[in-house]
């Protein structure tokens, strides 16, 4: 399972990194959208992380773009805000399938990640923190 973590906090990032190599998913992290979608045309992810607010770029447009690229690819979205609390996310972003706290513990967002992408057929399944994968 390949998964792209999309989030400006690279800390924060680092530990869901830490917590979905645990569960055997090969994972990359961007810290902005012009890093993502540079991730995004290199490989087949099937599951992305992405932070609703990020510093440098567009969670919106970034995932309409997941939705063009990578139509198979499951998008959890994290916030530390408020907004899209109501569930509207899921009107604004067709390829939602989470919407979670920031805060949340890491191995919650982990688990929401494999529920939804582990079961895919893309990647190879086996995991690893692979080549390029590390922190960027």
């Amino acid at each position: 399972m390949k998964v792209l973590i999309v989030e400006s906090e690279g800390d924060l990032g680092r530990t869901w990194q830490a917590h979905l190599e645990k569960q055997g998913a090969e994972v990359f992290l961007a810290m902005s959208e012009d890093r993502a979608v540079m991730h995004l045309e290199q490989h087949d992810f099937n599951a992305v992380v992405l932070d609703l607010l990020l510093e440098q770029g567009n969670a919106l447009a970034l995932a309409d773009f997941i939705a063009y690229r990578q139509p198979k690819a499951q998008v959890m979205f994290v916030t530390n805000s408020t907004y899209f609390a109501d569930g509207s996310i899921f009107q604004h972003a067709s390829n939602a399938r989470g919407f979670l706290s920031s805060g949340s513990r890491p191995e919650d967002i982990a688990a929401m990640v494999v529920h939804y992408a582990g079961g895919s057929e893309r990647g190879n399944g086996r995991g690893g923190s692979g080549g390029d994968g590390p922190a960027h």
